[in-house]
C-alpha cells in the first residue's frame, strides 16, 4: 500500500543544514500496522510529516520517493496533495488539545472533512459525523456535535481526533504517538478501538512510539529509527524474541517493568546526536557498547540478523571479522556522601482524613451551590527512605493530594503530621519551618523551570528564598555540588533551561528540590514526558539519591512499570478517595479491588520479555 524508498530531508536552520531523514525505507501493507520506534530526536515524527507534505519552514525532500496505491506523491502538486491528505492519507497528532480548533465546535470540524474529502453537507454530514463519533465510541454524538473541545476529555479529544482522520476514509491512517498523554485505561481502549477499525475497514497504519508496551500489543512489523535513519526492520515475533541491533537491545534493557531486584537499570550514555553532524561511520558508535574501529569509519549496510530481521549493523556483516571491544556503559551515577537516617517505625509523614473540596459558585452572587470533592477523606503514612506510589487515572485526586501536602493548594480538613509536627493548611505558623524539608518535582520540567533564569539561580532560589545560605560564594559551591550528585557538569549552571535535553531538565529540577536537603519529595509524573533510555537514568538517579540520603518519595504516576521498580508502598486512588493500599507486591501481584484489577489489566505488559532480558 505504502512504499517509502531512500526517503531524505533537509532543513536550513541558524545551526547549519539539520538533516532529520537520511535514505529511509520501508513499506506499509493492507491491512498491516508497521511502527517506528526510538527516541525523541530520531526523526519518527518528521518521517511522517515528509509522507504528508507538511514539513517546517526551510524543510524540503532532497531525495526519494513515496508511493501510495502505486501514486507517487512526491510528483504531486500542492492542490493535489491537498485531495491526498486527509483523504487517502490521514493523520492522528500527538496532542489532540492542539490539534482541534478551539473556537470550532466538534460538528463544524468533522463537517469540513466530510466537505472536503466526500461532498457531504446538511443532513447527510450531520448523519455521517453522528455515526463517526459513535464508531469511536463517544456517548450521546448527536449532542457532542455542538459541544467545543474545551469541554471534552483527554481521551473524549482523542477519539474526536481519529473520528476526524476516518472522516475521509483513507487507506493509510498515521498515527502519531496518539496514546502518550492518555492514562493507561483510556489508552487500552483507543488502541483497542484503532484494532477494530483497522479490521473492520481494512486499512495500513503507521504507529510512531517509543513505548515497547504499545508495540508488542498492536504491531505487525516494528522499524527501530536512531539518529534519522532506520536500523533495524523486523516482524514482531522476531523483534521481541531476539533484538538485533545494540540500540534496539539497549531499549529493551532500560525497561523498569520487573526489574526491581535486579538494581541499576541499564543506560544509553550520552543522547541523539545533533542532526547537523556529517556522519561518517555508524551513527550509534559513541553510545554503543559494542563498537569497534571499522565502526567510527565506515558506515554499516543492511544484513540479516541470525533471526531472521534486517539490521544495519557491522555485528552482521560476513565480512567483519575484527573482535568486538568490550565496554561498560553503565557505571553508577556520581552519588553524594551518604546520610541515610537510622532505622526507625515513627512516619516521617501521616495523613489522616484529608480532604480538598473546591466550591462551585453560580449565579450573579456566585453562591456556592455544591463541591468538587477532589481528595474526599484520604489516609497514609511514608517513612523516611521509602517510596509510597500513588497511582490512578487523570482526575482522580493524584496531583491535588500532593499540593495539598505542601499547602500549595489548601485542605478543606484533615490533618497532616511531618515528623510528629501537625500542619495546619489554614494557618502559616509551622508550614516555613518545613518547607526546606518537604519538595516538589513537576511533571514538566520545561514548564516549571524559569526561562529567563539560569540554572545555577535556579538551583539557589530555594537556599535563598528561605534564608538558608546568604553568602553567594557558598550558594554557588552548594550549586556545583548539587549538580555533580545528579550527574550533571558544574559549568551547565550558567546555561538556561531551553540549552539542555528533557532528561537534563529533570536533572535541574531535581536538583532545585535537593539544594534544601529535604527529608520529602513529592514527585508528580516525572518521568511521564521522557523516552525509556532517560526514564532509566532519572530512576537510577532517585533510587541512588533515596538510599544515599535517606529521602522519603511520594511518587505520583500512573506508568505501573515505574511503580514496580521504585515504589515500596501503593495507594490507588479513585474518584478522591484511596480505594486500595499496601505493600507494592502485595498489590500488584494479589490486587483485591475492581478498579485496580481494571488498571493492572489495562497496561500494556512485557513482563515475559522483562524475565527473559534479565
Amino acid at each position: 500500500m505504502l512504499k517509502v524508498s531512500n526517503l531524505s530531508v533537509s532543513i536550513d536552520s541558524e545551526q547549519g543544514e539539520v538533516r532529520p531523514l537520511a535514505k529511509v525505507s520501508f513499506e506499509v501493507r493492507k491491512g498491516e500496522t508497521f511502527v517506528l520506534l526510538g527516541e525523541s530526536g530520531c526523526g519518527k515524527s518528521m518521517t511522517t510529516l515528509a509522507l504528508m507534505r507538511l514539513l517546517p519552514d526551510g524543510g524540503r525532500i532532497t531525495q526519494g520517493s513515496v508511493q501510495l496505491d502505486g501514486e507517487e506523491l512526491l510528483a504531486l502538486t500542492e492542490a493535489q496533495m491537498q485531495g491526498v491528505r486527509g483523504g487517502k492519507l490521514a493523520m492522528i497528532f500527538q496532542e489532540p488539545g492542539t490539534s482541534l480548533n478551539p473556537v470550532l465546535t466538534v460538528g463544524t470540524q468533522l463537517g469540513e472533512v466530510l466537505r472536503l474529502h466526500r461532498g457531504l453537507s446538511g443532513t447527510a454530514a450531520t448523519h455521517e459525523a453522528v455515526q463517526l463519533l459513535d464508531a469511536v465510541g463517544i456517548n450521546e454524538p448527536a449532542q457532542r456535535l455542538h459541544d467545543y473541545p474545551f469541554q471534552l476529555s483527554g481521551g473524549m479529544k482523542q477519539r474526536v481526533m481519529i473520528a476526524m482522520a476516518l472522516a475521509g476514509q483513507p487507506s493509510l491512517l498515521i498515527a502519531d504517538e496518539p496514546t502518550t498523554a492518555l492514562d493507561v485505561t483510556i489508552q487500552a481502549q483507543v488502541l483497542k478501538l484503532l484494532a477494530e477499525l483497522q479490521r473492520s475497514r481494512g486499512m495500513g497504519m503507521l504507529l510512531i512510539t517509543h513505548d515497547l508496551g504499545v508495540v508488542k500489543q498492536v504491531a505487525d512489523r516494528v522499524g527501530v529509527m536512531y539518529a534519522g535513519e532506520l536500523v533495524e526492520i523486523a516482524d514482531r515475533a522476531q523483534f521481541f524474541s531476539a533484538p538485533a541491533h545494540p540500540y534496539s537491545r539497549k531499549l529493551f534493557a532500560a525497561l523498569p517493568e520487573g526489574r526491581r531486584d535486579a538494581g541499576r537499570l541499564a543506560t544509553i550514555p550520552g543522547s541523539v546526536p545533533p542532526l547537523t553532524t556529517a556522519f561518517k561511520g555508524c551513527r550509534f558508535t559513541e553510545r554503543c557498547p559494542a563498537r569497534h574501529a571499522r565502526c567510527t569509519e565506515v558506515a554499516p549496510a543492511w544484513h540479516a540478523a541470525p533471526s531472521g530481521q534486517q539490521v544495519r549493523c557491522h555485528l552482521y556483516d560476513p565480512a567483519v571479522t575484527a573482535p568486538v571491544a568490550a565496554h561498560s556503559d553503565d557505571s553508577p551515577a556520581t552519588t553524594p556522601e551518604v546520610r541515610a537516617p537510622a532505622e526507625s517505625d515513627t512516619p516521617l509523614l501521616e495523613v489522616r482524613e484529608l480532604r480538598v473540596h473546591f466550591p462551585i459558585r453560580r449565579g450573579l452572587l456566585q453562591r456556592t451551590a455544591g463541591y468538587v470533592k477532589a481528595v474526599d477523606g484520604i489516609s497514609f503514612s511514608l517513612r523516611a527512605g521509602r517510596t509510597l506510589a500513588l497511582v490512578g487515572e487523570s482526575g482522580c485526586g493524584k496531583t491535588t493530594t500532593g499540593k495539598a501536602l505542601l499547602n500549595l493548594t489548601q485542605a478543606s480538613s484533615g490533618e497532616i503530621l511531618f515528623g510528629g509536627q501537625r500542619l495546619d493548611p489554614h494557618r502559616k505558623e509551622g508550614w516555613q519551618a518545613v518547607r526546606s524539608d518537604m519538595q516538589m518535582v513537576f511533571q514538566d520540567p520545561f514548564g516549571s523551570l524559569n526561562p529567563r533564569m539560569r540554572v545555577a539561580d535556579i538551583v539557589e532560589e530555594g537556599l535563598l528564598a528561605l534564608g538558608l545560605e546568604s553568602d553567594k560564594g557558598k550558594r554557588r559551591a552548594r550549586a556545583e555540588a548539587i549538580m555533580l550528585q545528579v550527574g550533571l557538569r558544574a559549568d551547565m549552571l550558567d546555561r538556561y533551561p531551553h540549552e539542555f535535553s528533557g532528561g537534563q531538565r529533570q536533572r535541574i529540577a531535581i536538583a532545585r528540590a535537593l539544594a534544601v536537603n529535604p527529608k520529602l519529595i513529592v514527585c508528580d509524573e516525572p518521568t511521564s514526558a521522557l523516552d525509556v533510555s532517560v526514564q532509566a537514568q532519572v530512576l537510577n538517579l532517585m533510587r541512588d539519591l533515596q538510599q544515599s540520603l535517606g529521602l522519603a518519595y511520594l511518587f505520583i504516576t500512573h506508568n505501573i512499570g515505574v511503580v514496580e521498580y521504585l515504589a515500596d508502598d501503593i495507594a490507588v486512588m479513585y474518584q478522591g478517595k484511596i480505594v486500595e493500599y499496601g505493600a507494592a507486591q502485595d498489590v500488584l501481584r494479589r490486587p483485591q479491588h475492581d478498579y485496580t484489577r481494571t488498571l493492572l489489566a489495562a497496561v500494556p505488559r512485557l513482563q515475559s520479555l522483562a524475565a527473559e532480558q534479565q
